[in-house]
């Protein structure tokens, strides 16, 4: 201390600068603190409930009251600008751009009409626009696709839900999928609203409460899954009896004798699948490594000091500095050219099966037309089952293999095994029977393609009512008197 004072007194200046010194400091430590505080603040603010929000509320705008930030991400699932080389929210018609898509599904309504998902905020439009939906349609269609789905279901019940029809259902679902499908209003916890996951968990045997990062998959897993309509009461089911990856899921539908439709070329019993990416993603290294779907299509955000989830629900290929680049430190040019290339590569063994699978059912129906019976037929229409639910498995799921890009090139090729084995036992036949296989016809659009599988599209639309075209028809402010939820003052 005697040395400090001799040298202040030597150099006094130097006093000066330790005393401002000292003053910067001090402010810079009390500026820290009072933004550690107002940060805080607002975290606690952005929780606070405005308004209490009523059980089954399907209005995502009411939702938005309380949690602003939240609701304007969710608004620009609107936008539909994003087009990736094989994905994003950008309307594509996939018959158009792969019309042996068509022959795939002759006899199916997939054959009519199959567009890409614009995203969440459009599937109420979606599903009324489309060609695959009518007065034949089941109720169960409506499942995924609306908030007002969890308050139809709790005053229904599920087994009533389903079984009526789709039409009938129609002016009392207009809200598109939000907040409602996966949160509690009451604890804003996430939580799993439809009936068919829960009955598979259940038969899983999986635990009641699997935490929150595994809630932040299982709420996607709700409506991304593989699903059929089981009996009579088109009650929605998934197949994972026997597991869930794709021999699994085989295994199931075999022993039920279950068939989607049979294939009107080659009369094949057919399966169709139906998006599963929580099954394909399972056997992924993301969630080997504990990384859920949210993590990559809703990542984390930071906005005035508070940490949220971004629900603009997107391809992480439009979001890559948010997504990937949270663990990936690569540059985003090379990590969406590892994306695309694996992709391509998939794609390419894809394209190998349906080629085989198109040739497959052609030479099927030659086969039944020269005279094959039933039990020559049926270990070859069997095989084309297998092959074409093991390349559907893979073509339905979102991400085009990505989510899973080593088991989505295995099951690809076992697809392609067993339509070339279906195609060398139709070559026994052709011999045993004196035919020649027949012709590829041309199948470059998708108008040549249902033209030749007999479909009459012009009288497909015409049967398609012109309300069910539009866009979303009946109430906007709210459901029908009865079916209100009771808002709190």
């Amino acid at each position: 201390m005697k040395k400090m004072r001799e040298m202040l007194s030597e150099k006094p200046w130097l006093g000066w600068v330790l005393f401002f010194a000292t003053l910067a400091a001090v402010f810079l430590i009390a500026l820290f603190a009072s933004t550690v505080v107002e940060r805080r603040s607002e975290a606690v603010l952005a929780l606070q409930v405005v308004r209490e929000i009523p059980r089954w509320e399907p209005r995502n705008e009411v939702w938005g009251e309380n949690f602003p930030r939240q609701y304007e991400s969710y608004r620009r699932t609107a936008d539909t600008a994003f087009r990736s080389e094989h994905g994003g929210s950008a309307e594509r018609d996939y018959l158009s751009e792969n019309p042996r898509l068509v022959v795939l599904w002759a006899g199916y309504s997939f054959s009519k009409d199959y567009h890409q998902g614009r995203g969440h905020f459009h599937a109420v439009t979606d599903i009324r626009q489309t060609l695959r939906t009518g007065p034949a349609t089941p109720g169960t269609c409506w499942t995924c696709k609306s908030t007002d789905v969890p308050r139809l279901i709790d005053g229904m019940g599920a087994a009533e839900f389903y079984r009526t029809p789709w039409m009938e259902l129609g002016s009392r679902v207009t809200h598109p999928i939000g907040c409602q499908d996966c949160h509690d209003p009451a604890t804003l916890r996430l939580r799993i609203t439809r009936p068919a996951l829960i009955e598979a968990l259940n038969g899983a045997g999986v635990a009641e409460d699997p935490g929150h990062q595994e809630m932040r998959s299982l709420v996607c897993a709700q409506c991304h899954a593989e699903y059929y309509f089981r009996g009579d009461g088109d009650h929605l089911t998934f197949p994972w009896g026997h597991g869930i990856t794709v021999e699994a899921m085989e295994a199931y539908y075999d022993a039920t004798e279950f068939a989607d439709w049979t294939h009107a070329l080659s009369r094949a019993p057919m399966l169709k699948s139906q998006h599963p990416d929580y099954e394909l993603y399972r056997t992924g290294v993301h969630a080997s490594r504990g990384v859920s779907c949210a993590d990559c299509h809703m990542p984390y955000r930071s906005e005035g000091g508070v940490k949220f989830t971004d629900h603009h629900v997107q391809s992480p290929l439009n979001n890559i500095a948010n997504s990937c680049q949270v663990c990936h430190r690569e540059s985003e040019d090379r990590l969406r050219r590892d994306v695309v290339e694996r992709q391509d590569r998939v794609l390419q063994l894809r394209t190998l099966v349906e080629e085989a699978l198109v040739r497959a059912h052609l030479e099927a129906r030659a086969a039944r037309e020269a005279g094959a019976s039933e039990d020559e037929m049926a270990p070859v229409l069997r095989l084309i089952r297998h092959a074409q639910w093991r390349w559907d498995w893979v073509a339905s799921a979102n991400s085009l293999g990505f989510h899973s890009p080593v088991e989505a090139p295995r099951v690809l090729g076992t697809a392609i095994q067993k339509a070339q084995e279906a195609r060398v036992l139709l070559a026994a036949l052709f011999g045993r029977h004196g035919v020649v296989p027949p012709p590829l016809p041309d199948l470059s659009t998708k108008e040549r393609a249902q033209a030749f599988i007999g479909l009459d599209m012009e009288a497909a639309r015409e049967a398609k009512p012109d309300f069910l075209r539009g866009a979303a028809a009946g109430w906007r402010d709210g459901p029908p008197e009865g079916d209100k939820p009771e808002r709190p003052r």
